[in-house]
């Protein structure tokens, strides 16, 4: 897994370029909403107004010049949305934990507050995932990267981890430690490293290349990103975004 130097600012974000897709990472900079959300919080189910939430969303599409930001509603799942056409959205977000599109102009979002966004690209289609412990236990990475090939990446796949919960600060108890036996390098005391797990399974799926942005939300400036556990479950959602170049 290689860290840090591959990854700009892009503004208040941060933004790296995978095989034929760029993706970017949101901080909680650069909006509207107010106290335990400021600014640019993204989650349209948390407890912020929801007028701000759609300014906020609205800014940032126009700020990365992607168009619509297809976001969904995350359920700690597997499940990996595929976007092959350009049908119209659902009235509801889709139940799912990861999509995966081959359309140029369509950028798939993940709300994170602590898990972990992951972007998958190849030639031709791109993926972002939501992945909690949960999430990883269950297999949403091998979904995802499943969804990549199956709607026509070519060539190496890389993958890069955005902003989440660190091994120096996640500490978990022994029934999310067992769920990751097979994995003794991501246990670090009473802590989990979910980064060294999600790069782990990416590399079993069949990933060559692993990037990792290297920013803990729990321990990092804490007006640079939101953190459920840091801020006791009130708070924003930054995001992970990806499409195709």
């Amino acid at each position: 897994m290689e860290s840090g130097g591959v990854f700009a600012q892009l503004g208040e974000h941060f933004a790296i370029d995978l095989p034929g897709a760029r993706a970017v990472f949101t901080t909680r900079r650069g909006g509207c909403s107010i106290g335990p959300y400021s600014s640019l919080n993204l989650g349209i189910f948390t407890d912020d107004d929801r007028s701000s939430v759609k300014r906020n969303r609205a800014a940032l599409a126009a700020a990365l010049g992607t168009g619509t930001v297809r976001f969904v509603h995350q359920v700690h799942g597997t499940e990996v949305r595929r976007i092959t056409g350009n049908g119209p959205e659902p009235a509801e977000p889709p139940r799912v934990d990861g999509q995966a599109t081959d359309q140029p102009g369509v950028a798939l979002a993940a709300l994170v507050a602590d898990c972990l966004p992951i972007a998958v690209a190849g030639r031709g289609a791109v993926a972002m995932l939501h992945a909690g412990w949960r999430g990883l236990a269950a297999g949403v990475v091998d979904a995802g990267v499943r969804a990549v090939r199956e709607i026509g990446a070519q060539g190496e796949l890389s993958a890069a981890i955005g902003p989440g919960a660190g091994g120096c600060c996640y500490e978990v108890g022994p029934e999310v430690h067992s769920a990751f036996s097979d994995l003794a390098e991501a246990h670090v005391g009473a802590n989990l490293d979910l980064k060294a797990i999600a790069a782990d399974r990416l590399h079993r799926a069949g990933v060559a290349t692993v990037y990792d942005l290297g920013l803990c939300t729990i321990c990092c400036n804490a007006a640079l990103l939101f953190s459920h556990r840091r801020d006791h479950g009130v708070t924003g959602r930054q995001a992970g975004i990806a499409w195709l170049t």
